[in-house]
């Protein structure tokens, strides 16, 4: 299991009736100590509106649920009945699910803390990337409740218990207590302990985790600021995140030979940026009597659970995109023989043409109302459309040996500065949504046996900022599938990414860019779906949240379940987000616990059109991030203003 952030180790069943009512939807569960018997758990499950409290017992040497499957560990056990759908049931026969894990805040923000995290992975990680001295703190899986110290000590590792007391307090072995982890930790790193066989263990430098959960990302982001100082020039923080990402460069364990080829060098921007050869984009129907006719320096990038932490959720799309260099004057025919032979449909291009006085990309489309070939592609610019930000470009592409015509969508974005990174992500997000809106409306447009290709995507040397919109996308990807509490970890995600493509997110502003923008995205997402739910319970309100630009019809023809929570699995779609609003109750609801109350159908709620004139906004305000507030006031179109649209946090764990 990836994570056990659904046991909360301090609530009593009240506590966990709240938080599952207030931030759960229908079969949304925690698990919690028992408030009836020391060392027995509670399995508490929202469902038909209200919450079924489940014993767990613990034996001593097995968990179950007073009969029936028994287990080694809690997580095992609650693994066993989510995975195991129809055999969890009351006495009745009724089934009950857990779906939706209700996860707690870790009980630090500090960097070592790993969470669920078994000792023989701690181990590993340790032993092949730490030093002696190396140190984190994990969650106890024979123990709920409970942590472990993992220390690498002479090349092997310590395992140390941190209790928890029951007045939340911390402490190793029954000595001195601890308010905090954190305390107990800045403690031991002065006072270091000593094993029953002399050894003294150090805590020298801290083994710092990446993976988080999304809807933490906060946290992380201030933590890591704070770590690189005021100025955001320490030697810490991202800084450090993206100097251990540089050590693990993928470069020198994958060949790059077709690149190097004498036949080949003129065709790459920069000599040294050169495609993996497993990776590549290779050109078909190449005449075999010219050497390099296969050759485009290009290579395809997906999701690769071969790379990617098991830790993290599978495949979040099938999404493949192609990354590869803004075109030179000789290779834009063999760029154009790409697009067709990949059928991509959507190009990113980054980069302008010109920058700091120096050509970027060679022009690879014709003037608009024009048409022009490259080699055996002919292309014509049938329109050309601007925004604050980028430039969208319809264009008709055809090969000399093909009757058929396809259309292409150029999204080039102009707005990325010369020097750095842009100073907000809400540009770059609103631009990923429209890319994103394009391909899947493609997807749904065309027949299967056409259905889009790859999305094609380029700067000028084709890692740093191609790197950083591919990586944000995926991400992006994770969180509307799996939910805003899933996991996430942007430094193995980018790892990943360059196995296939060296050098993907090119400098540490790119890297802490990628932090910021999924951090936008999360707190405009959790701003959206809260003024959701308080529209739903003041009845016939609009909240025009930044939704989607389509049509203003598409309100009324689209709904988001009125369960939908924070908390949730449930899909959050990036492209159509519209918001559903329910009539005011006409007859009193009844509070007594015995009823149980079924949400309406979707179908049944009755949408109040919009005005006609109704603004469309972008998913994602431009604010700076020092200025960027998270209220509602100025994005609410009713009378009655959402005073706060930030979801309150949970209560925090043992701290």
């Amino acid at each position: 299991m990836s994570s056990r952030r659904w046991f909360w180790p301090t609530i009593g069943g009240l506590e966990a009736e709240r938080l599952l009512m207030e931030r759960g939807v229908d079969c949304s569960f925690l698990a919690r100590p028992s408030s009836t018997k020391n060392g027995d758990f509670t399995l508490s499950v929202r469902r038909n509106g209200q919450v079924t409290h489940i014993k767990i017992q613990n034996s001593g040497d097995f968990y179950d649920l007073y009969g029936g499957e028994k287990f080694a560990t809690l997580s095992e056990l609650v693994q066993y009945y989510m995975e195991n759908h129809g055999q969890l049931k009351e006495k009745n026969g009724e089934i009950i699910e857990l779906k939706y894990p209700l996860n707690c805040e870790d009980p630090t923000t500090e960097r070592w803390f790993h969470g669920h995290l078994s000792g023989k992975e701690a181990e590993k990680l340790i032993l092949e990337r730490g030093k002696n001295g190396s140190f984190l703190v994990r969650e106890s899986q024979s123990k709920p409740g409970d942590f472990v110290l993992s220390v690498r000590t002479d090349d092997r590792v310590t395992h140390v218990m941190i209790r928890c007391t029951p007045d939340n307090k911390y402490d190793v072995g029954g000595g001195e207590k601890f308010d905090s982890l954190a305390d107990l930790i800045e403690h031991y790193k002065k006072n270091p302990m000593v094993e029953t066989s002399g050894t003294v263990v150090h805590l020298k430098q801290p083994f710092n985790a990446t993976r988080i959960s999304a809807s933490g990302i906060h946290s992380r982001v201030k933590q890591l600021q704070k770590e690189n100082g005021a100025n955001s020039v320490g030697k810490a923080g991202f800084w450090e995140e993206f100097e251990s990402l540089q050590q693990q460069e993928f470069k020198h364990l994958y060949s790059r030979k077709e690149g190097i080829k004498i036949e080949n060098r003129n065709k790459n921007r920069y000599k040294n940026i050169l495609p993996f050869d497993h990776t590549r984009v290779k050109l078909m129907d190449a005449d075999p009597n010219v050497p390099g006719s296969d050759y485009i320096n290009a290579n395809y990038i997906k999701w690769d659970e071969n790379v990617a932490s098991p830790d993290l959720p599978g495949d979040p799309s099938g999404k493949v995109y192609i990354a590869t260099q803004g075109c030179l004057p000789s290779t834009v025919a063999d760029f154009w023989k790409m697009v067709w032979q990949e059928n991509c449909r959507v190009i990113v291009m980054t980069t302008k043409e010109i920058e700091r006085g120096k050509n970027k990309c060679a022009r690879y489309w014709p003037e608009p109302g024009t048409t022009k070939e490259y080699g055996k592609t002919k292309v014509k610019n049938i329109n050309e459309s601007s925004t604050a930000h980028y430039t969208l470009r319809e264009l008709s592409v055809s090969m000399d040996d093909s009757s058929e015509e396809r259309k292409v969508f150029q999204y080039h974005f102009q707005a990325w500065p010369d020097h750095g990174v842009p100073s907000d992500p809400g540009c770059v997000l609103n631009f990923l949504h429209e890319v994103n809106i394009k391909q899947e409306s493609l997807v749904q447009e065309l027949p299967e046996d056409k259905a889009p290709g790859a999305i094609l995507v380029h700067c000028s040397a084709g890692i740093g900022r191609t790197g950083t919109f591919i990586v944000i996308d995926m991400i992006l990807d994770q969180i509307q599938k799996h939910g805003l509490d899933c996991e996430i970890d942007i430094q193995r995600t980018i790892q990943m990414v360059r196995s296939q493509r060296s050098g993907m997110v090119q400098t540490e502003a790119q890297y802490k860019f990628v932090y910021l923008a999924v951090q936008h995205h999360i707190e405009t997402t959790t701003e959206r779906i809260k003024a959701e739910q308080k529209s739903l319970q003041v009845g016939r309100e609009y909240t025009n949240i930044k939704y989607s630009g389509e049509s203003v019809n598409s309100l009324v023809n689209s709904a988001v379940s009125p369960t939908l929570s924070i908390g949730s699995t449930m899909s959050l779609n990036r492209s159509t987000i519209s918001l559903p609003y329910a009539q005011s109750p006409t007859t009193p609801v009844p509070l007594r616990n015995d009823v149980k109350r079924h949400p309406r159908a979707v179908s049944e709620i009755q949408l109040p059109r919009p005005p006609e004139d109704l603004p469309r906004p972008t998913i994602y305000e431009n604010i700076p991030v020092k200025e960027r507030k998270l209220s509602c006031s100025s994005t609410t179109n009713s009378s009655n203003n959402l005073s706060s649209c930030v979801a309150p946090p949970p209560p925090p764990r043992k701290t």
